[in-house]
Parts: C-alpha cells; sequence; structure tokens
C-alpha cells in the first residue's frame, strides 16, 4: 500500500523540509529568530500523540528527546521549549524551538510576539551544515 501521506500547506508554507527520520519528517520554520524546528509524524489523519500507536509513541519520544538534546548542544540554548498545540494547523506536529534568555521574544512564548524574518539563502546553508551531520544518529535509529 502507498504512503499517501501529505504534510498540511501550513507547514508546507511556512517551513523547509529537512530530513526524514524513521517515523518523522523534520521542518526549519522560516523564522531566523530562533533554531525552530518542527517534528511531523508520517502517520495520516492524526492530530494529537495519543492518537500515535504504541510504538510510533515510542519512536516519537526518542525522535523528539534526541532532537532536543543535539539542539541545545548545537546552539548552546538556556531552554528547550518543546509544544503541540494544533489549534491553527490540525496536523500532529511538535515544535522544537531552542530559547536564550537574549532573545526577541524572551520569555514569552514566540507566537505572535515580532514577524517571522525568512532565511537567507546563505543563512539556511549555514544551518543545514550546523544541524545536519549532527542528526545522522536519529536517522539511523529503528
Amino acid at each position: 500500500m502507498p504512503n499517501t501521506f501529505q504534510l498540511h500547506e501550513l507547514l508546507q508554507r511556512d517551513a523547509i523540509e529537512l530530513l526524514e527520520l524513521p517515523l518523522s519528517t523534520l521542518l526549519l520554520m522560516n523564522d531566523s529568530n530562533y533554531p525552530w524546528f518542527v517534528l511531523v509524524p508520517r502517520v495520516e489523519n492524526i492530530q494529537d500523540i495519543y492518537q500515535l500507536d504504541w510504538e510510533q509513541q515510542q519512536q516519537f519520544l526518542n525522535e523528539s528527546s534526541l532532537l532536543s538534546e543535539v539542539l541545545m548542544q548545537l546552539f548552546n540554548g538556556t531552554k528547550m521549549n518543546v509544544a503541540a498545540l494544533g489549534n491553527i494547523c490540525p496536523q500532529l506536529h511538535v515544535h522544537h524551538i531552542v530559547r536564550f534568555s537574549d532573545d526577541i521574544a524572551w520569555p514569552k512564548p514566540v507566537w505572535g510576539e515580532v514577524p517571522m524574518k525568512a532565511y537567507s539563502i546563505e543563512e539556511l546553508e549555514q544551518l543545514k551544515e550546523k544541524v545536519l551531520p549532527a542528526l545522522a544518529i536519529i536517522t539511523t535509529q529503528e
């Protein structure tokens, strides 16, 4: 049976696909104000984590935890914000945002605080060079 999974149009509009992990697609929000990544499990018609089967929940938690750890090591953040809201985009997606005590929105949530600032081509390439090799551990995990 072919996989019919598609990213929601809002995620396609606001994020850049970076990598496929065993369960999830890793996105980068196109907002250079923060290191802001999104994990989207490639499972159709899921809005909340509890709707994943048990094995998927375990795999998703592993991917999320490893992603959080790698990002905090790479960016030396003050706090890792992990959130699954889904009030506007109903497809299950979990934000992983490295926060700094001196970032533009600290200590408030990032949503709606300041306008999104798209990455330049150079910034995007530098970020990929920094992040993608460090995430190789997650892509080989089963």
